[in-house]
């Protein structure tokens, strides 16, 4: 099989693309941190949970929401209930599983870090594009997603139709 390189255009668009990956978690995470005391994570735990119906989702949907294993996300949630800001409890459907589901404590925490966190989206991401690159930025997203989620297991998170 003879490999396809990168021609020189292609190799800057990945390398800038890599550089983007690589840069912009911490700099979320660095404001988060300093603002609200969460990781990037963390927040990203608490707001999802804060938009799923009763503040509720079973952990293995928080999990495929948060593209994180069990193991990772029943970490998180631990350190997260130590600062009473999520609860788990067994699920009354399905005795087997468990449920995590946002204390009021949690739902003030994810309110006050939003506007901070918000800021800092626009500010290194969207306000550095023109509305037209906004939308070639959703499109290339989106392109990327059928590869990368061909069964929209994230779904829930990028999908607004859903």
């Amino acid at each position: 099989m003879d490999t396809r390189w990168l021609d020189e255009g292609e190799r800057a668009a990945w390398l800038r693309l890599i550089a983007v990956v690589e840069l912009l978690p911490g700099v979320l995470d660095t404001q988060l941190r300093r603002d609200a005391h969460l990781t990037h994570y963390d927040y990203f735990v608490l707001a999802m949970l804060s938009e799923a119906p009763d503040r509720t989702l079973r952990m293995t949907a928080l999990a495929l929401r948060t593209n994180a294993t069990l193991p990772r996300l029943s970490h998180v949630v631990r350190r997260l209930e130590g600062r009473d800001l999520i609860e788990r409890f067994p699920c009354p459907e399905d005795g087997r599983a468990t449920n995590a589901r946002l204390t009021p404590a949690g739902w003030d925490e994810v309110v006050a870090a939003a506007p901070g966190h918000v800021e800092a989206v626009r500010s290194h991401v969207l306000d550095v594009l023109n509305p037209a690159q906004v939308t070639q930025l959703q499109q290339i997203c989106d392109a990327l997603l059928t590869r990368l989620d061909p069964d929209g297991l994230m779904g829930q998170l990028y999908d607004l139709r859903r």
